[in-house]
């Protein structure tokens, strides 16, 4: 990651509120407080649109997805039955470059998103290109076999993206070893390592 995203990713972390990247951790230990010179002052009572925004920009943020990509899902978790906000991480989660980052292939969603589009990553065998591609129970992503001697994968598959990264979710059967990881069911919603009040994300866009 450049340096210049990477500072942006931590501006946006403080902003936000939520440490997106592994440095952004960091940085959150020394100055837990948002940007700018007026980070540290006491925010005024933000308003309930205001807080709702955040909310959404929180999920958004650590899925690094557009605005038209999250309102897509999230038309298609209305129409599920249950909770929309439940419905609507578990189907983010079922993203590509998602499962990418949760079975520690790669070290952040950035990266993540960068190894599909390179053409790394394959589904039960075939390439697939697209981040957002939804990735169905029983399906199995690895990284393709010409690119497991590339420097990023080889120190993935020896572990070193695990001590920053949440435990693998129960969800994921992962063999790192072999850069690979299975979705063994659908995902759910209290077990995705994701910090969100899903239902102040419903509220915003049921405004």
């Amino acid at each position: 990651m450049s340096s210049s995203r990477s500072r942006r990713q931590v501006r946006l972390s403080r902003a936000l509120g939520i440490p997106l990247t592994p440095k952004a951790v960091r940085y959150f230990e020394k100055r837990p407080y948002g940007p700018g010179e007026h980070g540290r002052a006491r925010r005024r009572t933000e308003s309930d649109y205001a807080v709702r925004l955040k909310e959404k920009q929180r999920l958004r943020a650590q899925y690094g997805i557009r605005e038209a990509q999250l309102q897509r899902v999230f038309e298609e978790a209305r129409r599920e039955k249950g909770l929309t906000g439940e419905s609507l991480v578990e189907l983010l989660e079922m993203r590509l470059d998602a499962l990418v980052l949760r079975a520690g292939i790669a070290r952040t969603i950035a990266q993540a998103r960068q190894a599909v589009v390179h053409r790394h990553i394959v589904v039960d065998g075939k390439v697939v290109d697209r981040p957002s591609y939804r990735v169905r129970p029983g399906q199995t992503i690895q990284v393709r076999s010409r690119s497991q001697v590339m420097v990023p994968f080889q120190a993935a598959a020896a572990g070193v993206h695990r001590d920053v990264l949440p435990t693998v979710p129960e969800y994921l059967k992962v063999d790192l070893e072999k850069l690979s990881a299975t979705l063994v069911r659908r995902p759910k919603r209290d077990e995705v390592p994701v910090t969100c009040d899903v239902q102040m994300v419903v509220e915003y866009y049921s405004r």
